[in-house]
């Protein structure tokens, strides 16, 4: 029987993606929150908290982007010539926020200006995938294999709804890490924070599911129609479920659970996703067979990938182990 590698690295490109947009969720997160902070001790622990592993995460965005390269060529060229402009915005973003994160520290004198540019990286990086993610949602133009759009196609009021949603999701993450890495009044700060974050994160994801049934029948039916809701009915019901738990677990001063539940959520959003799109790879435009590249392409880049993968695996978990525990303006882990 032969394996179909298509389905595969279709597998493998969705993993990346996600364990980057909970990793690097998280700092950005922090990011969008930084200048609610107050100046001196909250912000410096809020920054140490993510320093050790905040450039790591982004490996994550490079395995997927290349690996959608490698396996998907023809999805990446009409990606990327669709959503040029979000896309280059969002590197731009992450480029900058990099350089601040390290001149805060290097430059003490500006230290004001490099924090609010961390947190406008931050922001517009954030908005700037949630309107990637919108843009494709809602349809690319092509005709044959090109792209077929236009330069703005990709701004829309569905597409702002997206990158605002994402924006809230990401600082419900930042702030539910910081529950349980920071101590004291930043970290009640964060709890508080938490909490009302939670309700914007849960009314944002209601928002954008509501309106992405309506885009396309496809959608509708996947979602509605007889009986595949049957199957996918427990998605909802789960975040429901999550969502409970969630404010139950910050009103028993809980630390972990918070953050946990809420990357559960952020998982079953994906697997939403992924009931509304599949198999497509350009959502109503090209399936993942038909932007595949050939088998025994496939096959060497499995070869590389399934050694490469555990390594990035093992000292991602490894980093985060190091430096678990709590950690304190001063930079050390309890």
């Amino acid at each position: 029987m032969s394996i179909d590698l298509t389905l595969i690295w279709a597998f493998i490109i969705v993993l990346a993606v996600f364990i980057y947009v909970v990793l690097d969720g998280f700092d950005l997160g922090i990011g969008i929150l930084f200048n609610s902070f107050e100046v001196g001790p909250d912000r410096d622990t809020a920054m140490n908290s993510i320093a050790p592993v905040w450039d790591g995460n982004e490996t994550w965005l490079v395995m997927g982007g290349g690996g959608l390269l490698a396996a998907f060529p023809l999805a990446y060229g009409l990606i990327l010539s669709a959503l040029y402009a979000p896309i280059i915005a969002m590197l731009l973003a992450l480029v900058f926020r990099g350089v601040a994160f390290e001149f805060r520290w290097r430059d003490p004198a500006h230290r004001g200006f490099w924090d609010l540019a961390f947190t406008g990286g931050s922001l517009l990086a954030a908005f700037s995938q949630g309107v990637i993610l919108g843009a494709l949602l809602q349809g690319v133009a092509i005709s044959g294999r090109t792209y077929a759009g236009g330069w703005w196609d990709w701004l829309t009021p569905f597409s702002i709804l997206t990158g605002v949603s994402v924006v809230a999701a990401y600082a419900l993450l930042g702030s539910t890490w910081l529950v349980l890495k920071a101590e004291g009044a930043l970290q009640r700060r964060a709890r508080a924070m938490a909490g009302w974050l939670g309700v914007a994160a849960l009314a944002a994801i209601v928002a954008v599911s509501i309106a992405t049934l309506f885009l396309s029948a496809d959608y509708f039916g996947n979602w509605l129609n007889w009986p595949n809701i049957l199957w996918v009915a427990p998605v909802p019901i789960l975040v429901a479920l999550a969502s409970v738990a969630f404010v139950h677990s910050l009103k028993a001063g809980q630390e972990l659970s918070p953050f946990l539940l809420t990357l559960g959520i952020f998982l079953l959003c994906f697997v939403g996703l992924g009931i509304s799109v599949f198999p497509d790879v350009v959502p109503g435009a090209v399936t993942i067979w038909e932007a595949a590249t050939d088998r025994s392409g496939q096959v060497f880049m499995l070869w590389g990938t399934a050694i490469v993968l555990p390594m990035i695996l093992g000292y991602t978990a490894w980093s985060y182990w190091v430096f678990r525990g709590k950690v304190r303006a001063d930079g050390y882990h309890a």
